[in-house]
């Protein structure tokens, strides 16, 4: 229990014996004589212990008791290790509930920390609600701004001005007094070939204007607040860091710059940028509370939540937002996360609700209502339009990719401001002509949606009147077709040509940018003949709103290969919760469509064309290769960098670093042996080092570096201080042996996260397999190109 030692002072020879199991770090030791114990309290003290001081060790070693500033972060481009971070979780939970029971007021603090999680989730559905609102009601105005202006008040879109306005009549309800186009207001006349090409001028240059803004502030302000994030959104929360891309400053520009992005017209939608948005959000509150700031784990079932709350306030659908969110993006979705996700969504969706941005007392423009049943016949035209959305979404993620591939490779990539510019101009005068064109998308899925009523003013409502007929005005289904129904599907048809190409050459340019609403849009049905064999004469037979909301099911899913999430996204954004099975039958049809010409969906493809290190759960390795296959270093590569436990100096350690780009390194027994101890991380070396250099005069260039568990013995009072660096080695490494099937290998990286996996045979270390060298092998394995993943 006791040990003798020997040690001197400035006061003389003493004799000390000291426990050690109770050191005191302010008693330099216990003077012993026969009859009487003197503490000696010697002046300048280290409060080192006296074996300490004889060693050299003293104060150091109790400062590396202590926890290091900055271990355990990670540094930029790098992937986190999923197991580390919740064991840091579990100690850290462990602590405060030990602490619990000291105190009461360790007890509130315990309480505290646990609702924190729930603290967080409030406050990003308010902000998530909030700035969705404001976009909404932003984007709504800038939009109409571009064809006219409302004279009673300035901040009013046409659908609010003439709101207010009472000289509004039933005959000319498009019209408003209130509300004037730019050539009316210039010029006095609204009608005329000079009104039509001042407004066509005006529509133009507005939607330039726009557009250079938003591609400006991004280039200038915030370059990752481009495109819709969706990509990267998923390789964070695989455990990637990108340092900035859930920023303040990336917040704040994504939310203006995707108003004006959208108000210019281009055909892209705000949907996928919401869930960066939300994100954003998360990432904000994140930074308020320890519990998250300072685990990347835990950080990550925050922005999982998030993006549940961004889907949920892009369409109205909180249910279909944390599917989605369990679907599309999420990597790691504990239970617990399900249930912050439900609650996040839920405040995001009451908080738009209270907004009410679009006056309706919806959470979304288009909710529609049907009361017609569908016919078991109508299940074949509901399947092809699952082939026709299968057959879109492969053709526009192989044109998209083709496009964006070749904007990289290209002068294109080197101007992202004319390149917008040009896309823009052409987008606008191709658009002005045709009405549903001309409009932004969103209220042209509204109109597509809708059934035709008395109050409906559309051209697709203009069926004949005949004022001899006995039935109602708005049983529609017996009247004629009208000239505008005919004029509509043409123009219709433009639209959808004009969109498919069109939104190919948008999507990924340097401004934000969704793609649902694009997609969704893609198609509308209207009355086929052959439909009148299968109903009832005088009944509804066709309703054409449902036809083009399952086209838009069919083409999104063919898009993003969403399945589950979408057929709920679509029942909730409609409402029309009994058309569920053609919903179904769409989303499925589309998926084994697509999935005939490409796995990868739009955002996979995207994750591979940036070269994003991101191991997707669905993807199947039936290969048959083994560990020894892939580790490294191979036979013609210098050997493994490794450091041994108790002969490495600290000049040693820090020439490896220099010299290396290694994100860790295998600590051994010796050279010889190899026998693995474990493995410490690059940046928890570097700044160990660094500190003790700093806090400690002791340590020097020749100093040891001991990973042992016994304290260092130093030889003769010359030598140099040893640096004991115990506390950052990882004692429990995962390790496969050589003969490992790399199929398991793969399946181990993917449900465990890890950064990286050494290879032993009988507890001799041969190599290392990291999380680059498995992405590698699999794009080898399927004959890509291996060097495509550009980070570590």
């Amino acid at each position: 229990e006791y040990q003798e030692l020997q040690f001197h002072t400035s006061h003389g020879h003493y004799w000390a014996s000291y426990s050690v199991e109770n050191r005191r770090p302010d008693l330099a030791g216990f003077a012993v004589s026969s009859t009487s114990v003197y503490v000696c309290l010697l002046e300048g003290s280290t409060g080192a212990t006296p074996s300490e001081e004889m060693n050299g060790t003293g104060n150091l070693m109790d400062f590396l008791d202590e926890p290091f500033p900055d271990v355990g972060t990670y540094e930029d481009f790098h992937t986190i290790d999923w197991l580390r971070e919740k064991s840091r979780d579990t100690d850290r939970h462990r602590k405060i509930t030990t602490k619990s029971k000291e105190s009461y007021w360790e007890l509130i603090k315990s309480l505290l920390d646990a609702w924190s999680g729930w603290v967080v989730m409030l406050l990003i559905g308010m902000l998530t609600g909030t700035l969705a609102g404001v976009i909404d009601l932003a984007v709504d105005w800038m939009t109409d701004l571009k064809e006219g202006v409302c004279l009673s008040a300035l901040y009013y879109s046409r659908e609010q001005c003439c709101w207010t306005s009472n000289e509004t009549t039933f005959d000319d309800r498009d019209k408003c007094p209130q509300w004037q186009k730019w050539a009316e207001l210039m010029t006095g006349h609204s009608e005329g070939a000079g009104a039509y090409v001042l407004n066509y001028f005006l529509y133009v240059l507005w939607a330039l204007l726009f557009s250079f803004l938003a591609v400006s502030l991004v280039r200038v302000f915030a370059p990752y607040a481009c495109g819709s994030g969706i990509p990267e959104i998923k390789t964070i929360l695989s455990g990637f860091i990108i340092r900035g891309y859930l920023g303040k400053w990336t917040l704040l520009i994504k939310t203006v710059t995707l108003v004006l992005a959208v108000s210019s017209g281009l055909s892209l939608g705000k949907e996928g940028p919401l869930v960066h948005v939300a994100c954003c959000c998360g990432n904000l509150f994140c930074s308020l509370f320890s519990k998250y700031s300072k685990n990347e784990g835990k950080r990550r079932e925050v922005l999982s939540a998030a993006a549940a709350a961004g889907v949920s306030v892009a369409f109205g659908a909180p249910i279909g937002g944390v599917l989605f969110s369990l679907e599309e993006v999420s990597y790691y979705f504990p239970l617990k996360t399900l249930w912050r996700s439900f609650f996040a969504a839920l405040v995001a969706a009451f908080t738009l609700r209270a907004i009410n941005p679009f006056g309706n007392s919806r959470l979304v423009l288009f909710y529609v209502e049907y009361h017609t049943p569908w016919y078991m016949a109508e299940l074949v035209p509901f399947i092809l339009l699952g082939v026709f959305g299968g057959l879109w979404g492969a053709l526009f993620i192989r044109g998209n990719i083709a496009w964006c591939r070749r904007r990289k490779t290209t002068l294109l990539g080197k101007y992202p401001v004319l390149e917008v510019i040009v896309i823009t101009g052409i987008t606008a005068v191709l658009a002005f002509p045709n009405p549903y064109t001309r409009r932004s998308t969103s209220e042209l899925i509204s109109e597509l949606f809708n059934d035709c009523g008395a109050l409906e003013s559309s051209q697709l409502c203009d069926y004949v009147n005949n004022p001899n007929m006995s039935r109602p005005v708005d049983d529609i289904p017996d009247r004629p077709a009208g000239p505008g129904v005919y004029s509509a599907l043409w123009q219709l048809a433009l639209a959808l040509i004009f969109k498919i190409v069109i939104t190919i050459f948008t999507f990924g340019m340097k401004i934000p940018s969704g793609l649902f609403i694009p997609s969704m849009m893609a198609y509308h049905h209207h009355d086929w003949i052959i439909f009148k064999n299968w109903c009832r004469p005088g009944a509804d037979c066709v309703t054409p709103g449902l036809y083009a909301m399952v086209g838009a099911a069919a083409c999104l899913g063919g898009v993003t290969r969403m399945t589950v999430s979408l057929v709920v996204i679509m029942f909730e954004l409609t409402g029309g919760l009994e058309y569920i099975v053609p919903l179904m039958a769409a989303a499925v049809t589309s998926k084994w469509v697509a999935d005939a010409f490409g796995k990868e969906g739009i955002y996979e493809s995207h994750i591979q064309l940036n070269g994003y290190p991101y191991l997707d759960v669905r993807d199947e390795f039936t290969h048959r290769t083994l560990a020894t296959d892939v580790m490294r270093p191979r036979r013609s590569e210098p050997p493994l960098a490794v450091l041994t436990q108790d002969s490495t100096t600290v000049e040693d350690v820090e020439t490896l670093i220099k010299d290396t780009d290694y994100n860790g390194f295998p600590v051994v027994v010796s050279r010889e042996s190899e026998r693995l101890i474990g493995f410490v991380q690059r940046r928890e070396l570097t700044v160990a080092i660094k500190t003790a250099r700093q806090k400690q005069d002791g340590v020097v260039s020749s100093s040891v570096v001991y990973f042992t568990e016994d304290n260092p013995q130093v030889a003769e009072a010359c030598d140099p201080q040893p640096l004991k660096l115990r506390r950052i080695l990882n004692l429990s490494p995962f390790t496969v042996t050589d003969h490992t099937p790399m199929e398991t290998v793969v399946d181990i990286f993917r449900k465990l996260g890890l950064r990286q996996c050494l290879v032993t045979r009988s507890g001799r270390l041969l190599g290392i397999i990291t999380k680059k060298d498995v992405l590698r092998h699999m794009a080898q394995m399927m004959n890509q190109d291996p060097e495509s993943i550009m980070f570590n």
